[in-house]
């Protein structure tokens, strides 16, 4: 046949015809690999409990289980563009100083007492917490408290990956020197104020890098009581970078949101996959990618994933908080991001 032999000649050339594929790479609607997959804490903590005994935190220098997509094992992704993977410390470790032009979150899961310290600022962690690592910025964690920590590890890996513009360096001390006080960062930018001749110093990533749970929480609270709930994501804030007003980082937006009691929410879509993380309370999601029916029952320190447009509608009877993270800010940089909230 004439078009088969035309593509056995070409193909010495590493030529390929377009029209072979063209519906696979410009698809009506958006059709991520991924899959949506819930993470129960009870049976993810003994495994982080025996790698604890397994591998010392500063031989792994980051000891993490990955949260891999079932859809993507062996790619240390949870999203085509996002990681995820849950990092443990114990009493008197320290994970030495390093730093990766990857932009990183922290969100505590269990435990209070541990540290991150930041271009020589600490911020102690407590659970619910949100603390942020910049690109290319020095950091080290260590655990002074008497009992094991575990948080959240959220980057854009596979993101900076796919432009090939990963460097990383380990920095020669164990841990970094302490050169500012703990807080100075809030002070300086977490008062919707900044200083008179203020600069960014994590350049495109927000100037304060721990954002406390207790102060999220409030304003949920008092939003619950005082405003509309909003049908399809109950109370959701975002959290921002104070002198830009938009995300903290610049490739991942991170929200908090409270479900009240005896909420059942709307169904809603979205072109920017969410991973989730279970603060308080229990709740149920319910998720739709074309003849795939899924529904998640979470519980505290649960995590799941939403890939892109896949269908997903909250219930919450008791009431329960979720943190999350996304990519958004890079489909609104580049114009793409789209999203349905469905009746």
């Amino acid at each position: 046949m004439q078009r088969q032999q035309l593509y056995r000649d070409m193909d010495p050339l590493n030529l390929t015809p377009l029209w072979e594929v063209l519906h696979a790479l410009v698809p009506p609607q958006p059709a991520s690999p991924c899959v949506a997959a819930l993470w129960k804490y009870e049976q993810v903590r003994p495994f982080l409990m025996r790698a604890g005994d397994a591998i010392t935190a500063e031989e792994a220098v980051r000891r993490v289980l990955i949260l891999e997509n079932p859809a993507l094992r062996g790619q240390s992704c949870i999203t085509q563009s996002l990681y995820a993977g849950l990092q443990l410390i114990l009493p008197g470790e320290v994970a030495p100083s390093h730093r990766h032009t990857q932009s990183a979150l922290r969100f505590i899961v269990e435990g209070s007492g541990a540290y991150t310290a930041v271009d020589g600022e600490r911020a102690t962690m407590a659970p619910g917490d949100f603390i942020i690592t910049p690109s290319w910025t020095w950091h080290d964690h260590g655990n002074e408290a008497d009992g094991p920590v575990v948080w959240l590890d959220g980057l854009d890996i596979p993101m900076l990956r796919f432009f090939d513009a990963g460097f990383a360096e380990n920095g020669t001390a164990r841990s970094q020197t302490v050169s500012r006080p703990e807080g100075a960062s809030f002070a300086r930018y977490g008062h919707n104020m900044a200083p008179l001749r203020h600069d960014a110093p994590f350049g495109a990533t927000s100037p304060i890098f721990s954002y406390p749970y207790a102060r999220s929480r409030e304003a949920l609270e008092q939003l619950e009581r005082d405003a509309p709930i909003d049908s399809w994501d109950g109370v959701k804030l975002r959290y921002l970078n104070p002198l830009t007003g938009g995300a903290p980082m610049p490739t991942m937006a991170t929200y908090m949101q409270k479900l009240p009691a005896g909420f059942s929410g709307k169904p809603w879509r979205q072109t920017d996959g969410a991973v989730y993380s279970v603060v308080e309370g229990t709740g149920v999601v319910h998720i739709v990618q074309g003849e795939t029916v899924q529904r998640f029952d979470f519980g505290p320190r649960d995590h799941f994933v939403i890939p892109s447009w896949h269908t997903a509608r909250f219930e919450s009877a008791p009431g329960c908080v979720l943190f999350s993270y996304s990519d958004r800010p890079v489909h609104q940089a580049l114009g793409i991001h789209r999203e349905e909230r469905l009746s």
